[in-house]
């Protein structure tokens, strides 16, 4: 499975974009978006926003609102801090091989539906927001500001290998 990871200021900017692979199941971490459709990513995040805005408000005030919109074989996740600021994940599964047996995967990147996807994909999001408080609250971070540091990409890509 390939990710696509960025951070969404309250003024559609993106602060932070980050793009890897699935580490489970013998992955290697990297990501395996077509080349052809990579350039995409981040229209098909930003595409999302008006959904993302739109169920942030129409729920009962949870921070993950889970999987809001999907773009062909790609799926957006999304996570809405208490300062509006929009963590927004695609996930994009990994194709089907055809095998001599009929077993249904049991990978988290089989099915972006499952409740062990959405659980690890909440996991991932909570482990970043933590990150993301402790890099913002830097006296030296202002609002909107793109966020540059390697420590805080570290821990993303840390938090990518531990869930995703």
């Amino acid at each position: 499975m390939s990710y696509y990871f960025a951070i969404v200021g309250t003024q559609d900017n993106p602060l932070f974009e980050y793009e890897f692979g699935t580490s489970k199941q013998g992955g290697d971490g990297q990501s395996r978006f077509n080349d052809q459709v990579q350039h995409l990513n981040q229209f098909i995040l930003h595409s999302s926003l008006d959904m993302a805005e739109e169920l942030q408000w129409a729920g009962p005030g949870h921070m993950y609102i889970k999987r809001i919109d999907q773009f062909f074989n790609n799926y957006i996740s999304c996570f809405v801090t208490g300062g509006n600021v929009k963590f927004l994940l695609l996930h994009q599964p990994t194709a089907a091989t055809s095998s001599a047996s009929s077993r249904v995967s049991t990978a988290i990147g089989a099915n972006p539906a499952s409740p062990q996807t959405e659980e690890a994909i909440r996991l991932f999001f909570v482990e970043v927001y933590d990150n993301w408080v402790k890099a913002i609250m830097s006296p030296f971070y202002n609002a909107n500001m793109e966020v540059r540091s390697p420590v805080f990409r570290a821990r993303v890509a840390a938090a990518g290998r531990k869930y995703l």
